[in-house]
């Protein structure tokens, strides 16, 4: 790991209140300086390829693609395509293909978690009821694989398509793992990274793609996104035991009550003692969470120390993720795909 990845290594350890939300916000505006002018445009397309002569798909998709995310996987689509020395335009359709995509699981994972709160906002399901949601998910992948038809690439299209099946297989093995505390870390780290990973790993390929790169490069862009997919996705996980509502933009505790197996619960459990262990019985298997339930399960995580060991892995992957990126030539791309590493572990939300 070279002295750039160190130094921003250690840039947040563990900060609290404003100074992680300056610091949040630094590495978003060094992103939006290094791809600004592109990250404008490809909010253009996706607007324009947002369009439909049914009213309720552009009022629904832009209630969620409006809402405050910071297009990661856009980002990375357009941070590996400039890396490499790419002026035209069309890395700005593919960084929208992949905003599609995200969106449409979003709204397809909202209705299966019957989630009223997203980023602090109210789900589509909770403003729609579910059918318009599942619905309008549709029509963003169908959107999606029009523009990429569009678009022409063979080899772009199989990357997106193969992507897609994996992160369906994500969700019903997330299904299957659901309420289950036989589930432990390796599975979870397989669901993690075909729900998640998988997307961040297909955008941060496109630039490779895009320009004419050789396997290898392609590779390390994969391997890069898959990391740091992983990262990111633990991070959350962890978050729903350690953060707040307003650093969180969800209800706290909305994973443990839905019965998600998360690596701080599989730990928790793991380390638990008997009693302990009944107490995830009750709540998970059994689905009993009595009032007070949510306070204990916290509580536990706390104390056995499973915050701390997911926030650990998360920041390994993170790591891994920074010592890949520094593979590539240096320039300010490649220093931006070193910070969001950074960045993965250490935001407030």
């Amino acid at each position: 790991m070279d002295a750039f990845v160190q130094s921003h290594a250690q840039e947040a350890p563990r900060h609290q209140g404003r100074s992680v939300r300056s610091q949040d916000q630094s590495v978003l505006d060094y992103l939006h300086d290094v791809i600004g002018t592109d990250l404008g445009e490809t909010n253009e397309v996706i607007l324009e390829k947002l369009d439909s002569q049914v009213p309720l798909i552009p009022e629904l998709g832009s209630h969620l693609i409006n809402s405050g995310g910071k297009r990661l996987r856009p980002i990375l689509t357009l941070l590996s395509t400039r890396m490499f020395g790419y002026r035209g335009k069309q890395h700005h359709t593919l960084a929208a293909v992949v905003e599609f995509i995200h969106t449409a699981t979003l709204l397809h994972d909202d209705v299966v978690d019957e989630s009223l709160t997203r980023r602090g906002r109210q789900t589509a399901n909770a403003v729609w009821g579910s059918k318009a949601p599942v619905l309008v998910g549709d029509f963003l992948f169908s959107r999606a694989f029009q523009m990429l038809v569009d678009h022409g690439d063979l080899r772009v299209l199989k990357v997106i398509a193969d992507a897609c099946a994996v992160i369906s297989e994500g969700e019903v093995m997330q299904l299957l793992a659901s309420n289950n505390l036989a589930t432990d870390e390796n599975q979870y780290m397989e669901v993690v990274a075909r729900k998640t990973a998988t997307l961040f790993a297909a955008a941060a390929r496109m630039g490779a793609i895009l320009n004419l790169r050789p396997a290898e490069d392609e590779e390390n862009l994969a391997r890069y996104g898959l990391l740091l997919g992983q990262a990111y996705q633990v991070v959350d996980d962890t978050l729903d035991y350690s953060a707040t509502r307003e650093t969180l933009g969800k209800g706290i505790g909305d994973d443990f009550q839905e019965g998600k197996i998360t690596l701080p619960l599989i730990h928790a459990y793991h380390h638990g003692s008997e009693e302990e262990r009944r107490f995830w019985v009750s709540c998970i298997e059994d689905r009993n969470q009595p009032p007070g339930s949510l306070e204990r399960a916290i509580e536990l995580v706390r104390q056995r120390g499973s915050l701390d060991y997911a926030m650990g892995r998360a920041r390994s992957l993170a790591d891994e993720a920074a010592a890949t990126a520094v593979r590539f030539p240096a320039s300010r791309e490649r220093d931006a795909l070193v910070k969001l590493a950074t960045f993965s572990v250490d935001r407030h939300h």
